[in-house]
C-alpha cells in the first residue's frame, strides 16, 4: 500500500483493481507453473515399470558424455525423461563421477537408483568389459579388477601362448599384444580365466580383420599392421565416424607426402612407455612429432570404426585438423588456416 500527502495529511493510495488482479494472476500462473514442472520432473525420475525385473544390459563406452549416456538409457527404456535425468544429475554433481562398464539395469529402478549404480561402478559381474581406447597396461588393470590374479593376467598376455592365433598373423613376430585385445563384453563364470577372455577378444578382432578389410587396407598402401597401428592412432584422436574418415585421410596423406604424421597421442604413448610423464617433446620411437612414419606399433586397442575409417577415408584433401575445446574436429588445408583455426577454438585443450 502507497501513501500520498494531501493538505499536510497522509493519504492511502490504493492500486488499481484491474493492476490487482493482473499481479495475482501473474502469481498465481508463476505457482501453477512451478508446481507443474515440479509434478513432471518429479514423475520423470519416476521407473519406467514399477515391479518388473527384467534385466536390461547396457554397456557405458569409456568417454561418453553425459547426453550420451542419457540417450543410451532413454533408448533401452530405462528412464522416462531425459532432461530431468539431467537436471537430476546436475543437482547431485556427479556428472563426472558417472562410470564406464557394462551394467545390468530394470525399468523398475529409478532415476535416482541408476545414478548411485552409475557412479558406484556397480556393473555386471558375469561379463568382463574392455573399452576402446585401452592401452594394454590399462587392460591388464581391468582384468585384475575383474577378481583376477595379477600373476593370472600376467600370464595371459604373454603374446606366445596366442602364436597360431590368426588374428595375430600380421603381427611382427616380437611384438605384444597392444591393439589386438578387441573392445568388447565377455562372458564370464566359476571357469574364465583371462587367457580365455584374451582369447576370446582376439576372434573379435579377427572378425572384424575381414579380407574386404585387408584388401582395402592394401588399396591405401598399407599392410594389415600398418592399418591396425594407423587405427590406434586414430581411435586415441578422435571419437566421432565422421571425424575418424577425415582425420585418416590427414594421415594417409602426410605418409605419402613424407609429412611427419605430427600426432600428439603417440608422443604421449612412448613417454609412457618408457615410464616418463606423457609429453610431445619427450623422444621414443613412438613420437611422430620427431620421425617420420608410423610408430613401431599401435598405441591402443582399436574398434572397428576405426578400423573402417582407415580403409575407406573421406574424399577430402585436409593436411591437418585440431579438436577444439568445444569437442569440435576443425580441419585445414593450409598451415596458416590451421593456425587460425588453434587461435579460434583451441584455447583451453592447445594450452595443456
Amino acid at each position: 500500500m502507497k501513501y500520498s500527502t494531501r493538505d499536510g495529511i497522509a493519504v492511502k493510495r490504493r492500486w488499481p483493481a484491474r493492476l490487482t488482479m493482473v499481479a495475482i494472476t501473474l502469481a498465481v500462473a508463476v505457482a501453477g507453473g512451478l508446481a507443474v514442472a515440479r509434478y513432471a520432473y518429479v514423475g520423470g525420475l519416476r521407473p519406467v515399470v514399477a515391479g518388473s525385473d527384467q534385466p536390461i544390459s547396457v554397456i557405458i563406452q569409456y568417454g561418453s558424455t553425459l547426453d550420451q549416456i542419457i540417450a543410451q538409457l532413454k533408448e533401452a527404456g530405462l528412464i522416462r525423461s531425459q532432461w530431468a535425468f539431467r537436471l537430476y544429475v546436475g543437482s547431485k554433481n556427479v556428472r563426472n563421477d558417472l562410470q564406464a562398464g557394462t551394467y545390468s539395469f530394470s525399468p523398475s529402478q529409478s532415476a535416482a537408483e541408476i545414478v548411485v549404480q552409475l557412479t558406484h561402478g556397480k556393473v555386471k559381474t558375469d561379463l568382463v568389459t574392455i573399452v576402446p581406447g585401452q592401452r594394454l597396461d590399462q587392460i591388464r588393470g581391468t582384468l585384475i579388477n575383474y577378481g583376477f590374479k595379477d600373476a593370472d593376467v600376467d600370464a595371459a598376455l604373454d603374446p606366445a601362448l596366442y602364436g597360431a592365433h590368426v588374428a595375430l598373423a600380421d603381427r611382427p613376430a616380437g611384438a605384444s599384444l597392444e591393439g589386438y585385445v578387441y573392445p568388447d563384453s565377455y562372458q564370464k563364470d566359476s571357469g574364465s580365466t583371462p587367457q580365455s577372455i584374451i582369447d576370446l577378444a582376439l576372434t573379435e578382432m579377427d572378425k572384424r580383420l575381414t579380407p574386404d578389410l585387408r584388401s582395402a587396407f592394401a588399396a591405401q598402401g598399407l599392410g594389415t599392421y600398418q592399418a591396425v597401428v594407423l587405427a590406434s592412432i586414430i581411435e586415441k584422436e578422435v571419437s566421432r565416424q565422421e571425424d575418424r574418415t577425415q582425420v585418416a585421410q590427414v594421415f594417409l596423406k602426410r605418409l605419402n607426402i613424407g609429412m611427419l604424421l605430427g600426432s600428439d597421442v603417440t608422443a604421449f604413448y612412448g613417454a609412457r612407455l618408457a615410464g616418463q610423464e606423457p609429453s610431445v617433446s619427450y623422444d621414443s620411437p613412438y613420437n611422430t612429432r620427431l620421425h617420420l612414419g608410423l610408430p613401431p606399433g599401435p598405441i591402443s586397442n582399436i574398434t572397428a570404426s576405426s578400423l573402417q575409417a582407415v580403409a575407406h577415408p573421406a574424399n577430402t584433401d585436409w593436411l591437418y585438423f585440431v579438436a577444439g575445446d568445444d569437442g569440435t574436429t576443425h580441419f585445414a588445408r593450409t598451415l596458416a588456416e590451421h593456425n587460425s583455426n588453434v587461435a579460434t577454438y583451441c584455447h583451453k585443450l592447445c594450452s595443456q
